[in-house]
């Protein structure tokens, strides 16, 4: 009798198995040690960009959501104010362009952005494109130097606080409100009853104030570049065309986006023949695609619906 000899298939290797782990271990530090070699040599090997940062926005605290269907949607204050900070840890970043294209926003979130911008150690140069006007104007006199297009609409240096008075319509329709109250200012600004004389004092106070600082800021930031009889008629909350700031001195050139990376070029000594030959780092400042179910942007529209009031550089 026969005994049949089965061959049972042959078990991997323990120590290679852990070798082949180990080399590919040491493949992948490799690949990331190479990484980083290659990009601390980038600005050597490439020279150095300018980077260009849009900020074509309504500036918020809270930001706004991607579409419901993927579309893209902004970041709030703190979000852009990150974003730009990081730009002083890139060695290939030799100055930065901010191409401006907003109506200004929140007082929190514009001193939020302006306060990054402000505090960057590029040299920073502002475009307006076609719209600069109250907070993103704040936020461009941080930069070292602005350029205009001639027909770009700026200015609008003021401050805002608007309520809605529909006690009339409450009254049509049928509805009562009754405010139970710790303070007889706890519902000031209600929206169904008329604000006293003493409330509207309040918040005058306030809006002067930010005002204030507003003004301040400009004044710090253009200085002597300002044409002070042209400064205060246009720091009535008037807008203004790109040749009217010119005028005023508000902004230093007249141009456009060319002339802005010519001229950040320029303060970082950045070597080219032509303006086409500066290298640009595009700096993403959109939100990415939630979609239908992004939950941060299903918090910042909840936080968004909030009816507090609120002071807008608009």
């Amino acid at each position: 009798m026969q005994t049949e000899l089965r061959k049972h298939p042959a078990r991997p290797n323990a120590g290679l198995l852990i070798g082949t782990a180990l080399a590919l271990g040491l493949v992948f530090i490799l690949v990331v040690a190479l990484f980083f070699i290659l990009s601390s040599f980038t600005p050597a090997v490439l020279g150095q960009c300018v980077a260009v940062v849009n900020i074509d926005m309504p500036l918020s605290v809270e930001g706004s959501a991607p579409s419901l269907f993927g579309g893209v949607g902004y970041p709030g204050s703190e979000e852009l104010a990150s974003t730009i900070e990081s730009l002083d840890k890139r060695a290939d970043v030799g100055a930065v362009v901010f191409v401006v294209n907003s109506g200004g926003g929140s007082v929190v979130a514009t001193r939020e952005i302006y306060q990054s911008v402000k505090g960057l150690g590029k040299p920073k140069v502002s475009y307006f494109r076609e719209v600069a006007a109250s907070g993103a104007y704040y936020v461009a006199s941080g930069t070292d130097y602005i350029v205009s297009d001639p027909d770009a609409v700026t200015g609008s240096i003021g401050v805002i606080s608007t309520f809605a008075n529909m006690a009339g319509l409450f009254e049509k329709v049928g509805i009562n409100v009754t405010a139970i109250k710790s303070g007889p200012y706890k519902d000031m600004g209600s929206s169904s009853r008329n604000m006293s004389d003493e409330e509207f004092a309040i918040m005058q106070g306030i809006v002067d104030e930010v005002y204030g600082e507003f003004r301040g800021v400009v004044l710090e930031n253009r200085g002597k570049r300002l044409n002070m009889n042209l400064f205060a008629n246009a720091s009535d909350g008037r807008i203004l065309s790109g040749r009217q700031a010119f005028k005023a001195g508000l902004v230093d050139e007249l141009g456009g986006k060319k002339d802005a990376i010519r001229k950040a070029a320029d303060l970082a000594n950045i070597t080219y023949g032509d303006v086409s030959e500066i290298r640009i780092c595009p700096i993403q400042t959109s939100t990415a695609d939630t979609g239908l179910f992004g939950m941060s942007g299903f918090i910042r529209q909840l936080q968004a619906a909030s009816g507090s009031p609120s002071l807008s550089f608009k």
